[in-house]
């Protein structure tokens, strides 16, 4: 296994163990992070739920999975948890990030133009097919944008 490989597998075995433990606490899984940080390494794990998380929320968390992850000890590395919310204006990058945010503002940039435009701000309407679909905000105007023409896409806050 490649070093790619091992952070995707640690990735989704922390996804996979933990996530009816998330949805217990009413909290929604986002996202499991597995990097190198400074001179160490970094699980992060990054949750939220309706209304916005709390730090006690996070606490709560990271206390109950905390002892979960010694003892199934999967993870070669020594490792610091952190678990986060995505943030306001967190970027997004997978299909389901995007699928999180269903119907929340996003500011898009693409690499080549779409429909003309290279800056795209809208609400997500729907990801389907790895085609994220954004209702152009101040209109009706539906907006189909391939995921691999995405330079970077990020929350916007709706002020």
């Amino acid at each position: 296994m490649g070093f790619s490989k091992d952070r995707e597998w640690i990735e989704e075995k922390t996804k996979e163990l933990i996530k009816d433990i998330v949805k217990e606490q009413g909290l929604r899984l986002f996202d499991v992070e597995f990097k190198p940080e400074g001179r160490g390494w970094t699980l992060r794990v990054i949750v939220d739920k309706f209304g916005g998380v709390s730090l006690a929320d996070l606490e709560r968390l990271s206390r109950t999975i905390s002892p979960l992850l010694d003892v199934e000890d999967f993870i070669p590395h020594s490792y610091n948890l952190e678990v986060t919310s995505p943030g306001l204006t967190r970027e997004l990058k997978k299909p389901e990030h995007f699928a999180f945010f269903i119907g929340r503002l996003i500011k898009v940039i693409t690499r080549e133009p779409v429909e003309g435009k290279r800056e795209i701000v809208g609400f997500i309407d729907d990801i389907e097919n790895e085609v994220l679909k954004i209702r152009i905000k101040g209109s009706q105007e539906l907006v189909h944008i391939p995921l691999s023409v995405i330079a970077k896409a990020r929350l916007e806050v709706e002020w």
